[in-house]
């Protein structure tokens, strides 16, 4: 069952009492899940709200926002990433939304993780939108970098998959995250059959001028009007056939360390031939969590803007870790509810395992705005 938007739902074991996993005593310390893995990688929601309105992502009307009680606050959220960074091994922290800018309160929330972990990797997935105005004070209070959700460069197409006008306040946004110094700036684009596709190797072209980081995304099932079918996907394999048209790609002889996209080299191709001509122009990355998962090296940890822990991005499962800090608990019990929620995270998704003529994938609950990206 969906969980209430406002809050009020209980999750999975919202008291210290209640027991969540049957995670075995005497387990190594950090976020350790039952197949070996490690998550070091922390990906925490500031907000479910958004100002856009993506097609794959949200319906055009929006959704029932969280009550803003219901949503972690400022201390709540620096008590959380603390404990994960002291107590359970967290490496790297993104925060996340809905649309992270939207929050009032987003500078003096990085200023406080800043102060408190002077070391940690801070970065931001944001539309962009409103960026502009803002890159400079997020630098300032202790960002480390940006990612930016861009889909196309073409107003029309870019409106038609957003429903909002925004291309232009993307683009300063982007700039201004460069040219504050937030950077290697990276680029999020995903490709919707029919739509942008053929978009692929320009907005590569554009990326690569101004050394930017760009990389496609498989579409996931997580919109919430529940369309995603794996027919109409564009894949990684087509991603890597539209891009050869004008270039060559080779693996990144960097290791891919948990990374959710793999890297590639780019390089002209001579024309009507396979071969490569010229340096390096930089690099493309492919998230394929659909058909090329990559399950097995999962780093991540998710907590949602309402405080419960998922995970996997695509878990129909969530541990309440925001109820029981509420209640009064302790650092070790949070932490300890936090390694419970872990240790039963799947072996995988089992997207891959999809046919093209079998029954769509079975959906999460939430759509990606409301489990953070």
């Amino acid at each position: 069952m969906p969980q209430p938007r406002d809050g009020s739902g209980p999750g999975v074991g919202t008291s210290a009492a209640a027991p969540v996993s049957g995670r075995p005593a005497g387990m190594p310390a950090g976020l350790v899940d039952r197949y070996g893995r490690r998550a070091t990688d922390m990906r925490l929601s500031l907000t479910d709200k958004c100002n856009l309105r993506c097609t794959y992502c949200m319906p055009a009307e929006g959704l029932e926002w969280l009550a803003k009680q219901a949503v972690m606050s400022a201390e709540e959220i620096v008590r959380i990433v603390r404990i994960g960074v002291e107590a359970l091994g967290v490496r790297e922290l993104r925060l996340t939304g809905g649309e992270p800018l939207v929050r009032a309160d987003l500078l003096s929330i990085i200023a406080a993780l800043r102060q408190a972990h002077p070391e940690l990797p801070i970065s931001m997935t944001t539309n962009a939108v409103g960026l502009d105005k803002k890159a400079a004070g997020l630098k300032a209070a202790g960002l480390t970098r940006i990612n930016v959700s861009l889909d196309s460069l073409h107003e029309e197409t870019f409106t038609k998959l957003t429903r909002r006008p925004f291309l232009d306040k993307v683009l300063a946004g982007v700039d201004a995250a460069w040219a504050a110094g937030l950077g290697p700036v990276k680029l999020n684009a995903v490709l919707m059959r029919g739509i942008n596709d053929a978009e692929s190797p320009a907005l590569l072209a554009w990326a690569l001028d101004r050394g930017y980081e760009l990389r496609f995304i498989e579409q996931m099932p997580l919109d919430a009007d529940h369309g995603w079918t794996r027919r109409d996907m564009i894949t990684a394999a087509e991603i890597r056939e539209l891009l050869s048209v004008d270039y060559v790609l080779s693996n990144d002889p960097r290791s891919r360390d948990g990374a959710p996209a793999e890297r590639f080299e780019v390089r002209h191709r001579v024309p009507g031939t396979n071969e490569a001509i010229g340096d390096v122009l930089g690099t493309v990355g492919i998230i394929a969590s659909v058909t090329e998962p990559f399950c097995a090296d999962c780093r991540r940890t998710r907590v949602t803007a309402e405080g419960k822990i998922m995970s996997c991005l695509f878990s129909r499962e969530e541990v309440d870790l925001l109820g029981l800090l509420r209640e009064g608990a302790s650092d070790d019990q949070l932490a300890e509810r936090w390694q419970d929620a872990m240790w039963i995270k799947p072996k995988a998704h089992g997207m891959d395992h999809v046919g093209l003529d079998a029954p769509d994938f079975i959906q999460p609950d939430r759509s990606m705005s409301a489990i953070g990206g």
